[in-house]
């Protein structure tokens, strides 16, 4: 078995005629936890957004290049958007919960097709069990999910994610819009769920990427503001030893 899942070659993605990421070409180790950093601009977004084709359904979006998921360009023409999507799932900024549904029905609204009633409430528990929130609403689970608190609904939304049972979990900044404890909670859930999904994350915080992650992809806008991939290696080495001038001075706080 090759030890990458995924894999972005040469590729870039655009609005309209505007050039977002430029020329990306990078790959992603099985069961690992891979973060993109860089400053506010410089496509780590977009690039998450075209690993499961999200990024097309944005008005005038489009995409040059392939992303090979084990060798199967996802862009190919046949290929179900749908399909990529379940079997790579996301998880945004801030949580999204289905308010028009209780909390298991979030965590089975993309899961459970075909599956009887006992098989959805068996993945159901296992999902939230995985998510580390099982314990927290189990008596609860016909509750309106805005009851929650807003580290417990991404949690929800992590359960809603991998009850799809997906093969990778995209996460974009998954703890900007909580405070440090419910942070430290998605943190540690991240390791675990390492043990089971290849996770590539987007995040802003250089304390977490280095907390949290195997390797690390260090992004970079050029003079035309288009996202360009400046350094991709293993967390440790990166943030110690980094090869481009460019990521030290970021890293170290000189910029950005």
């Amino acid at each position: 078995m090759r030890d990458e899942l995924l894999a972005a070659v040469d590729l870039s993605a655009y609005y309209g005629e505007r050039k977002a990421v430029g020329n990306v070409s990078i790959a992603f180790r099985r069961k690992a936890v891979t973060a993109l950093i860089g400053p506010s601009g410089c496509g780590k977004t977009t690039l998450l957004r075209c690993f499961n084709r999200i990024h097309e359904l944005s008005f005038d979006a489009r995409v040059e290049g392939s992303v090979l998921m084990e060798d199967q360009d996802i862009y190919s023409a046949g290929v179900d958007p749908m399909a990529i999507r379940r079997r790579i799932g996301m998880v945004f900024q801030r949580p999204n919960p289905f308010p028009t549904l209780s909390i298991v029905d979030n965590t089975m609204a993309y899961g459970g097709r075909g599956l009887s009633r006992a098989q959805k409430q068996e993945r159901a528990e296992r999902a939230l069990r995985s998510a580390a929130l099982w314990d927290e609403v189990k008596d609860k689970l016909r509750s309106s999910p805005l009851r929650l608190s807003g580290g417990q609904q991404q949690r929800l939304c992590i359960a809603r994610a991998i009850a799809a049972e997906p093969e990778v979990l995209l996460m974009d900044e998954p703890t900007a819009s909580l405070d440090p404890i419910a942070s430290a909670v998605i943190e540690e859930l991240m390791a675990s769920l390492a043990e089971r999904f290849t996770i590539i994350a987007v995040t802003h915080n250089m304390q977490q990427a280095a907390r949290v992650s195997d390797v690390t992809a260090f992004m970079l806008a050029d003079e035309s503001g288009t996202g360009r991939l400046i350094e991709v290696d293993d967390t440790a080495k990166l943030f110690t030893t980094p090869s481009d001038r460019r990521t030290e001075d970021y890293i170290t706080g000189r910029f950005g």
